[in-house]
């Protein structure tokens, strides 16, 4: 009998918050398999904020989503079946092969961007879900965007938003083990007190029903060092406040924006930079691609040894609730890192 695939295609650009009508969900045979590939069973679909930027065209760090192609994702599965010698069926995977249920691809790409990268992983080491987590893209960005480019120092104060996300959680857990001080922001009570009581930060502020500007003062009082900046917006003018002499400011996100019909609002205390002679760069996580390995050994390593947690999981289900789901991360339902079982 033959296999069938349900998938997402972009069928048209988004203005604001995504809607149903911009997307397609059709099913389809799976192909037969030419010599050299293989068919990978997902098992969990990473649902992240980069996606928003994705549905956009223009010039970006990666090519936008075509119109009419399968919506890009970082997977984590099986291989069904092999015409490969790379691969062997059983084999765990992850790549970015789409939301769908299963794909067909090459099994030769060296490029971690390109559609047909697979890399093999073990969930006896971590569950598998964990290889799109702290071993994978998020822990990845966490990792090289804090330590290359945020360049922690013992005693510095590390502040991080969306502290209690995929990216956020790592980051704090590795600030800590670097032994900086550690204050994260989160929108939810909850996150906050399991960032603090679970993941060993030593403040968190709820910017929902804190006081920032003044939560801030109380939780850094010698001022900020490092800010690992997720969210952009009014949360990263109220820090440039309380900055210190040469801080680094490291932008992977400003989640607050993607979704805006009026334009990207830009630093309003961009001066703060000028007065602390202080740096703000860029993290794109495929910059470091030929040492992903030694990362992930590290953070493996953290693991095994107990000081690194994975973030919480929060699962989803079902390639047709793919909307919903992704929506979650744009209202702050989500907690931790967001997954969707096909």
């Amino acid at each position: 009998m033959s296999l069938t695939n349900t998938r997402v295609k972009l069928a048209s650009r988004p203005v604001g918050l995504p809607q149903p009508a911009n997307f397609d969900i059709e099913t389809i045979e799976v192909p037969s398999l030419e010599d050299g590939q293989v068919l990978v069973k997902i098992s969990f679909i990473s649902l992240d904020p980069a996606m928003r930027g994705w549905m956009n065209e223009g010039r970006s760090y990666i090519k936008p989503i075509a119109i009419g192609d399968v919506f890009r994702a970082g997977v984590a599965g099986q291989i069904a079946e092999s015409k490969s010698p790379a691969f062997a069926v059983g084999d765990y995977v992850t790549g970015s092969l789409g939301v769908q249920q299963y794909a067909v691809v090459g099994a030769g790409a060296t490029d971690p961007r390109s559609p047909e990268y697979l890399v093999k992983v073990d969930p006896s080491i971590v569950p598998l879900e964990a290889y799109l987590a702290t071993l994978g893209m998020p822990g990845m960005t966490a990792y090289f965007g804090l330590l290359d480019t945020g360049q922690p120092k013992a005693g510095e104060t590390v502040v991080v938003s969306g502290a209690a996300g995929a990216v956020g959680s790592v980051v704090g857990q590795i600030a800590r083990l670097k032994g900086c001080r550690v204050v994260g922001i989160a929108g939810d009570q909850e996150k906050c007190d399991y960032c603090v009581q679970t993941l060993g930060f030593d403040a968190c502020i709820n910017y929902k029903t804190d006081n920032v500007r003044q939560a801030l003062r109380a939780a850094c009082p010698q001022g900020i060092d490092v800010y690992f900046d997720n969210v952009g917006g009014e949360i990263l003018d109220l820090v440039l406040e309380q900055i210190r002499l040469k801080a680094r400011i490291v932008i992977c996100g400003a989640i607050s924006q993607y979704n805006s019909t009026t334009g990207v609002r830009g630093p309003a205390n961009y001066l703060s930079l000028l007065m602390n002679r202080a740096r703000m760069e860029g993290i794109v996580v495929f910059d470091n691609a030929a040492n992903y390995g030694t990362a992930a050994r590290e953070m493996a390593g953290w693991i095994k040894e107990g000081k690194l947690h994975s973030p919480k999981i929060q699962v989803e289900h079902g390639v047709k609730n793919f909307l919903p789901a992704l929506l979650k991360l744009f209202s702050g339902e989500n907690f931790g890192k967001l997954v969707l079982v096909p």
